[in-house]
This record gives structure tokens, C-alpha cells and sequence, in this order.
């Protein structure tokens, strides 16, 4: 998979803007080490691009809400399951992250996430 995907300047690269123009659909329930991430297919109406969006929160702690997304190829599409959304992230040159477990703010990052327990 190439993971070098380009920002070019579209909103919904932008962290912290409240963009919603998405059409979105949901992928299904990552189960791996009980961490039951929410991975759902999103695509900008704008630019057309495909992000994969992973979202997690675990019920017994407060503030453990957390969500990454990351641009995905056409090409790439098709391979991404659930289970290896998370290493598929990890391997971006960037994602973007936010949620409560960071205090709400919206970031660009690399590298390992932070989804289990």
C-alpha cells in the first residue's frame, strides 16, 4: 500500500473546522484486544477523497472518547478491513485525531494511536 497521500488544501483536511460535508458508511466493528473501534468510510463531497474514520471510547471511563481519520487510495479502498484500519492509520505519513481523551483538540499526527485501554 502507498501511504503517501498528499495534502492539497481541502476543508476537510483542515483539523478543528466542523466539516460535515461527508458521504459517509459504516465499514463495522474493529473487536481486536476488546477495544470495539467504529470504522466507517467517509467521502468528501468537495474533493472526492476517501477517508477511513476510527473511532473509539471505552463506556467505564470518562474522557476516553477518541477518533482518527486518515485519507485511503481508491486503490487501497478495497483492502481495508475493521480489524487492520488501526495499522493502516499508523502507517499514514498523516492522520488526523481529536476527541475528549485529548481534551477536544483536533490535530495532524503520525504514527501510533493511542485505542486500547
Amino acid at each position: 500500500m502507498n501511504n503517501k497521500i498528499p495534502q492539497i488544501g481541502c476543508a476537510c483536511e483542515k483539523p478543528g473546522s466542523n466539516y460535515t460535508e461527508y458521504r459517509s458508511s459504516e465499514l463495522g466493528i474493529d473487536h481486536t484486544d476488546g477495544r470495539d473501534g467504529e470504522v466507517t468510510i467517509q467521502q468528501c463531497k468537495l474533493c472526492q477523497r476517501i477517508w477511513i474514520h476510527y473511532f473509539v471510547q471505552h463506556e467505564s471511563f470518562s474522557k476516553s472518547g477518541r477518533w482518527y481519520k486518515g485519507i485511503v487510495s481508491k486503490k487501497d479502498r478495497s483492502q481495508i478491513t475493521p480489524e487492520n484500519a488501526v495499522e493502516y492509520l499508523e502507517n499514514l505519513e498523516w492522520y488526523v485525531y481529536g476527541g475528549s481523551f485529548f481534551d477536544d483538540e483536533v490535530t495532524i499526527g503520525s504514527g501510533k494511536m493511542t485505542v486500547d485501554r
